[in-house]
């Protein structure tokens, strides 16, 4: 039964993942759950009580794995500065993926204080990540470059979400420029 459970709780955050990539937070609903999973309506509320509750586990779920990513690609960087341009690279690396598209398609939402909160500790926790990094490099203020980096980071993710002119590529060779030439300065 606990297994049925969780295979069913997945299948429903797989289809939220799909319905937020596809058509934004106005496609998240419970009847469309239920379609694309073919659970009654009535079961989809057996897993989640709103659609709040859907988005914070999305964020639990799928965070996790994107710092996991990001903490790996710079793991294998042997250098603070090839650390700065892996977590540029990786992060930018994500946004075609379908579980980046979903989130950035909540963050842009109207959320509840607690998905909010969510969204916040977990690029809290990408931000953490490259702080020793810029340390290394001898900045002075390390947390405020990492926050600032990350805002570079953000505002390529948009400008790729967005379908910009440009090629992703492009987008993140600039990001990647501005932030290796932005730290070090």
């Amino acid at each position: 039964m606990a297994e049925h459970r969780s295979m069913q709780r997945a299948a429903l955050l797989d289809a939220a993942r799909s319905l937020l990539s596809e058509g934004g937070t106005e496609a998240l609903t419970f009847p469309a759950l239920a379609e694309r999973t073919g659970l009654a309506r009535s079961s989809v509320y057996e897993y989640f009580r709103s659609r709040a509750s859907v988005v914070e586990e999305l964020c639990e779920v799928d965070f996790p794995v994107w710092a996991a990513e990001v903490s790996a690609a710079m793991a294998a960087a042997d250098t603070p500065e090839a650390k700065v341009e892996a977590y540029v690279r990786q992060q930018l690396a994500l946004v075609g993926d379908r579980r980046h598209r979903a989130v950035v398609a909540i963050s842009a939402s109207e959320l509840d204080a607690g998905a909010r909160e969510k969204i916040r500790a977990a690029h809290g926790g990408l931000v953490a990540m490259i702080v020793e990094a810029l340390g290394e490099m001898g900045h002075e203020q390390p947390r405020m470059a990492a926050m600032l980096l990350q805002g570079v980071v953000d505002a390529a993710v948009r400008r790729i979400e967005l379908g910009a002119a440009e090629e992703p590529s492009v987008i993140t060779e600039a990001a990647v420029g501005m932030a290796l030439r932005g730290v070090r300065g």
